[in-house]
């Protein structure tokens, strides 16, 4: 007999091979015209700006937390957003390598986030450290967008 939880586990499992697909069909009509060697150097290209991203906002974050704790206390809501643009990144760098049915939206969501962490990095335009995890995040927010723009 089934119970409750393996039914429920079935039926996820059912809905998601219903769902493969339709993108399965979708991934087979972008191959036949062309459009996924395109696609497959955009994918790779973003994914290659969100891990070089996630790494400098990783790296900000420890830099802003040494400020923090020089008493530099404006430096923490900077250092939240670095974090949380690093998970960001990551999460997108990992669905948009394998080509996720998610990729537009984490692209839409990482390319949001990686332009809020730009904005908090240049509000320090004398650090270099800041600096440089600006540029990175606006790479990556262009990245993404690009990306966006081979999905729709």
């Amino acid at each position: 007999m089934i119970g409750r939880r393996q039914f429920g586990t079935l039926g996820l499992s059912a809905l998601g091979l219903a769902a493969f697909p339709s993108f399965a069909a979708a991934q087979a009509r972008r191959a036949a015209s062309g459009h996924d060697d395109h696609l497959n150097k955009a994918l790779m290209d973003c994914a290659a700006a969100c891990n070089a991203c996630q790494q400098a906002c990783d790296s900000c974050a420890v830099h802003c937390m040494k400020q923090v704790a020089e008493g530099h206390e404006a430096h923490l809501v900077t250092a939240q957003f670095c974090l949380d643009c690093a998970d960001v990144c990551a999460n997108a760098a990992r669905v948009v390598s394998r080509g996720g049915p998610l990729s537009k939206l984490i692209c839409d969501a990482c390319a949001v986030a990686c332009d809020r962490c730009a904005q908090e990095c240049e509000k320090f335009p004398d650090d270099e450290h800041m600096k440089q995890c600006a540029q990175e995040c606006r790479k990556c927010e262009k990245a993404c967008k690009e990306m966006v723009m081979h999905l729709m």
